[in-house]
């Protein structure tokens, strides 16, 4: 379902919109439009949706018109022409008091700039929204400690911004975004002032509170691993229109346009890839009431020298190596259990980055089992299905 619902939308600042909007029909571009009209294009036509409880970035360059979007949709910037519906309700068309309060009780918004205020504690700072609201101190306090909490900062409420790191205030900057409790928040460029190592700190902060919270998040930024890491779906921005949405999967293996091809040609696809995304189907699985006889059967009969052992809802037991079904028959043993390795160590969900599978699998002589929440087995991960999953998908770069 469509949380947010961008059609068209259209911002051009200057006199002389009617003469500029005919030079875009053209194809002109936009520097020579701001020349021959005095007309600067923030937005061109741009549409699309964001679902409940997805992360959507906008990215692209200075001046690509995404932070320019991101305001005509809480109408800081007034639209030249289109329409921005949030669950339905045509924003564009909200009058001044009514936006106010729409703008309250809908978005929670977070910049670049913390812009908190330096007289006040980073309690009140919090609850800064909830008191243009016009709530009590009581329930802001109330709101404000359990957005804090949230974010961290439990224990520094009546530390002032000045004795706080720039991490730390930003952490403040998002809290005050949570308090108010709005379903949607807008994030632009919030973590872009942070030095590298808070930065990437900040974002693993953001994944594991929507994870929590279910927000849905629209995100600006320049940075394309930001892109990659936090968002669900990505729109490329070049020159004020919007030139690609899809998953971040879906823009590194099929670019739409030369543009974003360069943007993403020196990516690590080890850094985007998943577990699921590179893991097989095992060629063959046993059960627990299997003897070693059948478990080396099998083995020997498809060419493998390992396999799973799940019960009968698949749910992963263990694995058996050849070798020691082939030493368990000899000594006439009928059973699994002697012999099945039960590794908790390597098996792993299907959302893991291949970053974090590619270590595991320099010293261990079997595959990676893949499960789910219930350790559902789903496939195996060998050194041959990620290399085929690079090779697939555009190489590593390393």
């Amino acid at each position: 379902m469509a949380k947010i619902r961008v059609e068209n939308i259209e911002k051009i600042f200057g006199e002389n919109v009617v003469e500029a909007r005919k030079h875009l029909k053209e194809g002109m571009p936009k520097n020579e439009i701001l020349e021959k009209t005095g007309c600067a294009i923030g937005v061109h036509d741009a549409s699309f949706e964001v679902y409940e409880g997805e992360t959507l970035v906008v990215m692209g360059l200075s001046g690509s018109g995404k932070s320019t979007l991101l305001r005509c949709i809480n109408r800081l910037h007034e639209p030249t022409q289109g329409k921005v519906y949030i669950d339905g309700v045509d924003v564009t068309a909200l009058k001044k008091d009514d936006l106010r309060s729409f703008r309250q009780k809908n978005f929670g918004m977070v910049f670049q700039r913390f812009a908190l205020l330096p007289h006040k504690t980073v309690l009140q700072n919090a609850a800064f929204g909830l008191e243009l609201q016009g709530l009590s101190e009581r329930e802001r306090n109330e709101k404000s400690m359990r957005a804090l909490d949230q974010v961290g900062l439990k224990g520094w409420e009546n530390s002032f911004p000045g004795q706080l790191s720039g991490g730390m205030q930003q952490r403040v900057g998002l809290a005050r975004a949570l308090a108010v409790e709005t379903d949607i928040l807008l994030m632009d460029e919030a973590f872009s002032a942070l030095d590298p190592l808070i930065r990437a700190e900040m974002q693993d902060e953001l994944l594991a509170l929507e994870h929590e919270v279910k927000k849905t998040i629209l995100f600006i930024t320049h940075d394309l691993d930001e892109a990659l890491k936090l968002g669900d779906r990505i729109v490329m921005m070049k020159d004020a229109r919007i030139v690609q949405i899809g998953t971040p999967e879906e823009i590194l293996r099929e670019p739409a346009t030369e543009y974003v091809e360069r943007f993403v040609e020196n990516v690590d696809m080890t850094k985007i890839l998943t577990a699921g995304d590179v893991m097989v189907k095992a060629h063959s699985i046993t059960y627990p009431k299997d003897g070693p006889r059948t478990a080396l059967h099998m083995m020997k009969d498809i060419g493998i020298s390992s396999i799973f052992v799940v019960d009968k809802s698949r749910k992963l037991e263990g694995i058996v190596m050849a070798d020691d079904a082939e030493a368990a028959v000899r000594r006439g043993e009928t059973s699994l259990d002697d012999i099945m390795q039960r590794y908790n160590e390597y098996k792993i969900p299907p959302d893991t980055p291949l970053q974090e599978v590619m270590p595991k699998m320099v010293d261990i002589r079997f595959p990676i089992a893949v499960v789910d929440e219930n350790d559902k087995f789903l496939g195996m991960i060998v050194r041959g299905s990620i290399l085929a999953g690079l090779t697939e998908r555009g190489g590593s770069n390393d």
